[in-house]
């Protein structure tokens, strides 16, 4: 069988995960590495690839690239490989702004190519486990925070982290937003630092979401509530508990809450992505993709940005 052959645009910390990926992969033929750092051809050198620093020379040798590069250059580059008739993963976020997210899904819809956004959470066997569970979901408190990462300088957290868990939550509630409320900090950089945002559904669940890169240890991890039980998910143990109202047996011998471990099989969330993108490019189709999730994570994403913008501080001789 003819493998599907794949470049990688972007060989930061990332970038070199999905090039060691697909070149693990048997039914991909890893073809080049491409960064704008001639520092970065050992990379591909390791893997014994081509590499190039200018990406438009692979079009026409590849069927499919993964992006991952600046937030702020995705839209050229997508455009640029979408028109050439290559296959794209984007990582996330899809663009900055949301026409720019509307023309790279159309050229994508025209062109009949697979247009995939890494949200990697989607692929979090902890989270997949637990989206068989949560149902009527009521409340949902999310905190995703970590270190001061300075690769990270064109975008504060929110379109850094937090879209992440937005692209969960909607997942999760599918309901119509009726308001956002948020507050951005910027300490370290000229973006926000620090975020939080609450936002309310139209069928009354709220969400409860911190962003943070000021903090020493890393924490993802996902609280749900709803009716009948409280769902607790870490992804980076890729583990999760759910407490219930404990049965009548258990509840005459003084225990009101049962706990249960949630059985969870895990898995590498970058390669389970990949796999998923590279199986779409060989059957030609997929579900959802282009994504117009990651469209609607965006949308969300610049929503909560003109809430902290709304909520800034007024200087103190503002009318």
């Amino acid at each position: 069988m003819k493998k599907i052959r794949a470049a990688v645009i972007g060989i930061g910390h990332l970038g070199k995960e999905h090039a060691r990926i697909y070149h693990s992969l048997p039914q991909v033929e890893l073809v080049a590495l491409c960064d704008v750092e001639e520092s970065k051809a050992e990379k591909a050198q390791a893997l014994g690839v081509r590499f190039t620093k200018n990406f438009r020379e692979l079009l026409g040798t590849v069927d499919l690239m993964s992006i991952v590069t600046p937030t702020a250059t995705h839209f050229e580059i997508a455009k640029e490989v979408l028109s050439a008739g290559v296959h794209t993963l984007i990582e996330k976020p899809i663009a900055n702004r949301l026409e720019d997210a509307d023309q790279l899904i159309d050229i994508a819809k025209q062109k009949k190519l697979i247009l995939q956004v890494g949200h990697l959470e989607r692929y979090n066997a902890g989270f997949r486990r637990v989206e068989q569970i949560a149902k009527n979901i009521r409340f949902l408190e999310i905190h995703r925070l970590g270190p001061f990462n300075p690769r990270i300088a064109d975008c504060g957290v929110v379109l850094d982290l937090m879209i992440h868990d937005i692209d969960i939550v909607l997942r999760l509630v599918k309901s119509e937003i009726a308001s956002i409320d948020a507050i951005g900090i910027n300490v370290l950089t000229p973006f926000e630092d620090i975020a939080n945002v609450r936002i309310k559904f139209k069928n009354n669940a709220i969400a409860d979401l911190t962003a943070s890169r000021l903090t020493p240890e890393a924490q993802r991890k996902i609280r749900i509530f709803q009716e009948d039980a409280y769902i607790s998910l870490d992804y980076v143990a890729q583990s999760a508990q759910i407490f219930r109202k404990a049965s009548l047996p258990a509840a005459l011998f003084g225990g009101k809450i049962s706990r249960e471990q949630i059985d969870i099989r895990k898995e590498e969330p970058l390669k389970a992505e990949l796999e998923d993108f590279v199986r779409s490019v060989a059957k030609g189709s997929a579900e959802g993709k282009p994504d117009i999730r990651a469209r609607e994570a965006l949308r969300v994403a610049l929503e909560v940005l003109a809430s902290i913008k709304e909520n800034a501080p007024q200087p103190a001789n503002a009318p």
